[in-house]
This record gives structure tokens, C-alpha cells and sequence, in this order.
């Protein structure tokens, strides 16, 4: 067992808690950049910006932190990284990048599957699964939303706050 598969992501919303367990035999990389972003504090701050009932909740960008200006949904790290696909499936409680229309175009931005994305599968770099705070999935899901900047309505009507992110040791 590599160090990464010993350890969790704690991430605190306005909703409470979900855990995620990491899968650095299929995304190493991806793994590693998520954990260095959340030691930065990167998500710290940050919402969940877009949710779609059935599909995903999506978070991660630096846009959506209080006071910034930029538009929800288009920020990142400064950088990119490497796809990493590969065979695991895009069921409820997978975490995964998301990404532009180019497969190399993921930094910050992630999603966690709140229903069967199995259409996403080896399009997209699913890194990890929840292990506990599927209760919290659901009420995140269950927000109301409203259109934004897009054409779909999946923007929250009230801020779902991603308070921190933490990396701990396995239980």
C-alpha cells in the first residue's frame, strides 16, 4: 500500500463532512496534486458552484472564494495536469477532475458523482471514492439551483461553502 492509499481528504462544507479515499494505483498523479493543493489550503474558502441533482456536485475553483471577481467554474491552480484515465467507474461517491474540452486541461476543479456517470468513464480522471458522508452528497444535491452564466440551471442558490480540505491518516 503506497503512503497516498493511507490517506483520506476530510472535506468540511456548510453541510458537514464527507471523506474521500484516494486510488493512487490508478491516478497517481492526480492523487498527489489534489493532496498538495489541499496542504496549500487552495480549497480552503472556496463553493461548490455547480450541482446537478442525479449528476455531480462540482467545486474546486478559486473563483468562488468571498470576494473574488473572476467567474465561477473557470479558474485553477495556474497550471495543468495529465490526464491519468483509466477503468474505474463514474458511480455515486467517485471523485473526479473536471476538465475543458482538451483531456490535459484539469488543475483544481473535481466533482464528486452524486448518480450514475458511467458516460464519463476513461474521459475523465476518477481518483477516489467516498468512504463516509454520503448523507452530506445528498443534501448538496439538494440544493436548490438556479441558471447562471451558462445554459443550464446548476448554479446553487445559496452558497455551499467548501470550508477546508484536509489530509489525514486512514483510519
Amino acid at each position: 500500500m503506497t503512503k497516498s492509499a493511507s490517506e483520506h481528504a476530510i472535506l468540511k462544507t456548510s453541510y458537514g463532512e464527507m471523506t474521500i479515499a484516494f486510488w493512487p494505483d490508478v491516478a497517481p498523479k492526480t492523487v498527489e496534486n489534489f493532496k498538495k493543493l489541499a496542504n496549500e489550503g487552495f480549497y480552503n474558502g472556496t463553493a461548490f458552484h455547480r450541482i446537478i441533482k442525479g449528476f455531480m456536485i462540482q467545486g474546486g475553483c478559486p473563483n468562488t472564494k468571498q470576494g473574488e471577481t473572476g467567474m465561477p467554474g473557470t479558474g485553477g491552480p495556474g497550471y495543468k495536469i495529465k490526464a491519468e484515465f483509466n477503468t474505474k467507474s463514474h458511480v455515486r461517491g467517485v471523485i473526479s477532475m473536471a476538465r475543458s474540452a482538451h483531456p490535459d486541461s484539469a488543475g483544481s476543479q473535481f466533482f464528486i458523482c452524486h448518480g450514475d456517470a458511467k458516460f464519463l468513464d476513461r474521459q475523465y480522471t476518477a481518483f477516489g471514492e467516498l468512504v463516509a458522508g454520503d448523507d452530506v452528497l445528498e443534501r448538496i444535491a439538494n440544493v436548490p439551483t438556479q441558471h447562471g452564466g451558462g445554459g443550464e440551471r446548476s448554479t446553487p442558490i445559496d452558497r455551499v461553502a467548501l470550508e477546508s480540505v484536509r489530509i489525514v491518516p486512514a483510519a
